[in-house]
């Protein structure tokens, strides 16, 4: 999955197996959850300065999939790649609580923008309400996890407020610190890793990322935040971007048929996950 090469991800999972630092995960409650994955998307947006353009079956959930098991499927994979690092997962540990979807609305006009077509095809007219295209692209659940209350949320806005881009954010709440993934303005929309002490001690956490940190990734750093948090700071050589990541997936999988070597828990977690979301999405049509 894409995202366990984000580096902020990444560095968010190795400090969340730092006893010193972060101490154990939460079990959280259905209002404040243990760990918590959030993104948000555009349908119509700029890439390199050109107007995206998007399939017309991209708007049909019986084609592109339903939002609650489409982008889902990355965060859901993210909480249990976090939140139970290289264990062996089962679909009797999920226990879903509640989950919901709605959908994003789209005149013909902003149809017409962000697919180049004049009207809309025949196959879509079950989605339309009156004048209006409806699209279900947005889900969130609530459910726990071996115990720990987990919370995903997918929205897809149509386009963008102007000079901002797509959101993550995620966060892990420990018994000695939080950590914070952050893409918002104030981070030029990269994501940003945050630490916020409850318990550790700073020096805990200097020394963790001298002493762990930066010996597998050279460069990483901390730096004070006014508000108190603990900002990890990332070389650009680190931010190789979204695209990349599917390469180093492909890499990942194409090692694992060559040589054999899949861990053991990647094929029942994935079972898991989309268990997951399938449940998740049986839950929100009820």
């Amino acid at each position: 999955m894409t995202e366990r090469f984000e580096i902020t991800t990444l560095l968010q999972r190795e400090l969340s197996m730092i006893s010193d630092v972060f101490g154990e995960l939460e079990d959280g409650t259905p209002e404040n959850p243990a760990i918590t994955k959030e993104s948000v998307h555009h349908f119509f947006k700029y890439v390199s300065g050109v107007p995206l353009i998007r399939p017309d079956w991209f708007f049909d959930v019986e084609k592109e999939g339903d939002g609650i098991v489409d982008v889902t499927t990355h965060l859901v994979d993210l909480i249990q790649w976090e939140a139970f690092p290289e264990v062996i997962l089962d679909t009797t540990d999920v226990q879903m609580l509640s989950a919901r979807r709605w959908a994003t609305t789209m005149t013909l006009e902003e149809f017409q923008n962000v697919t180049g077509k004049t009207e809309f095809p025949d196959f879509l007219q079950k989605s339309l309400k009156g004048d209006v295209l409806e699209v279900f692209s947005n889900g969130e659940m609530n459910y726990t996890l071996k115990g720990k209350h987990a919370k995903v949320s997918v929205i897809w806005n149509f386009q963008a407020p102007e000079g901002s881009a797509d959101t993550h954010y995620s966060l892990m709440r420990g018994t000695k610190a939080n950590l914070i993934i952050r893409q918002g303005k104030e981070e030029n929309y990269r994501p940003a890793l945050y630490v916020k002490l409850i318990g550790a001690d700073p020096s805990t956490l200097e020394k963790a990322v001298k002493e762990t940190l930066q010996k597998k990734y050279p460069g990483i750093d901390l730096q004070l935040m006014p508000s108190g948090e603990y900002q990890v700071l990332v070389p650009d050589s680190y931010h190789n971007g979204h695209e990349a990541h599917f390469a180093q997936v492909t890499e990942r999988f194409l090692e694992y048929y060559q040589n054999g070597n899949m861990p053991a828990w990647e094929v029942p977690n994935m079972i898991t996950k989309y268990y997951t979301t399938i449940l998740a999405r049986a839950f929100a049509l009820k």
